[in-house]
């Protein structure tokens, strides 16, 4: 995100009301670091290697992974399919991250899966109603895939446990709101959801 951009983001969030001065106050300005801009399908995959492991597992695996299609960068979905499946577990991966790395392949080559250049000019919406609809990937994959990759303004991935902590924790609640109440209330964040996101993730902790 350019930098006039972002400052104007951060302007808008810190005059919601004085929680949010406060926190914008305390984080500093709002400088996202996205992730590599991989093609969706690579995208996808990484993220469900990624899934339920601590972060340096899911990168040993992932390098096995690699490991399997020697010089390239990252396989192509032809390549991924034509590999044995027992291979693939013998990375570490689950029976289940197979079946859902192989049909996110597989939805590359028909389509289903954008390339990048589709998936520039997609609306959020297209894009979580199409790729949720694979095996493995929610729409919390997508949102975050969306906000880090595609560097989307305006996403909050509310079913995000960090993110509806840290508006617990700036409002002083009890409990934190539910996705759904999360996603009502964060209509007044448009069009900056994703820096409300990004805020949210460090709100200081109790």
């Amino acid at each position: 995100m350019q930098h006039a951009a972002a400052q104007i983001a951060e302007t808008f969030l810190g005059r919601i009301d004085a929680d949010w001065a406060r926190l914008v106050e305390q984080v500093g300005p709002y400088a996202p670091q996205f992730t590599p801009a991989y093609a969706p399908y690579a995208a996808l995959i990484r993220a469900i290697t990624h899934q339920q492991l601590q972060t340096r597992v899911a990168h040993l695996i992932l390098e096995r992974f690699l490991a399997c299609f020697s010089g390239e960068a990252f396989p192509a979905p032809e390549a991924i399919l034509a590999l044995d499946p027992g291979v693939l577990r013998a990375c570490g991966l689950s029976q289940a991250k197979v079946v859902a790395i192989r049909g996110v392949a597989e939805a590359a080559l028909s389509g289903q899966v954008p390339t990048r250049a589709q998936a520039l000019v997609a609306s959020d919406m297209d894009l979580i109603e199409r790729l949720t609809c694979l095996r493995g990937i929610g729409r919390w994959t997508v949102e975050m895939f969306l906000l880090e990759n595609l560097q989307r303004p305006d996403v909050l991935p509310a079913d995000d446990f960090g993110v509806r902590q840290g508006y617990r924790r700036l409002k002083g609640l009890e409990a934190a709101p539910g996705a759904a109440q999360l996603r009502r209330i964060g209509q007044a964040w448009q069009p900056y959801r994703s820096a409300a996101a990004w805020y949210l993730w460090r709100v200081p902790p109790e």
